[in-house]
């Protein structure tokens, strides 16, 4: 996946340079979808056929992300698509969506919880992994039923487990040294 990341990130920052000057979220939004577009295997398999050319490829992508793509966006595609790189895509736009993160001083906290979160109880969770982070945080909430209880955060490279199960393998830990 290294050579990925290497692939997407000269994309990512031409596409940020350029997306920075007009309205990043519906940039960010419509990059979402063609993404999620990329990421299927026959569409993939549809482009790499020789028979196929890249205006083809790039009507297909752009009619199964169901949006009518922004100008520069539809260049975006097509400058992907003309050079091979539409296996990197996902990529981009996971790079895209950090660097519009870091401009606006947001990062992504990924919270997995055993149980469902209620909406008054996660916006204080929010506010207390802030404050843990130093920073404003956006959440993405997903259920994990194997934490048993508690919450997992992960935030960038950062991890904060306080679930049940983190705290059963650190007492198994202890009990076997």
């Amino acid at each position: 996946m290294a050579e990925l990341a290497t692939i997407a990130r000269p994309y990512a920052e031409a596409l940020f340079q350029v997306a920075s000057h007009q309205d990043v979220k519906a940039w960010a939004e419509q990059l979402e979808a063609v993404s999620l577009v990329a990421q299927d295997n026959q569409l993939r398999q549809f482009a790499d056929d020789p028979k196929v050319d890249g205006e083809q490829v790039f009507q297909v992508v752009a009619a199964a992300s169901r949006q009518q793509l922004l100008p520069g966006v539809q260049n975006f595609v097509r400058e992907v698509i003309a050079n091979g790189r539409l296996a990197a895509l996902p990529a981009m736009v996971q790079q895209f969506h950090d660097l519009a993160n870091a401009a606006s001083g947001v990062a992504d906290a990924y919270i997995y919880s055993a149980y469902p979160i209620e909406p008054a109880q996660l916006a204080d969770v929010v506010v207390s992994l802030e404050k843990r982070f130093g920073r404003k945080l956006q959440a993405h909430v997903e259920l994990e039923p194997g934490l048993i209880g508690g919450i997992r955060v992960v935030v960038g490279d950062e991890v904060l487990d306080t679930s049940v199960k983190a705290r059963l393998e650190r007492m198994k830990v202890a009990l076997t040294a």
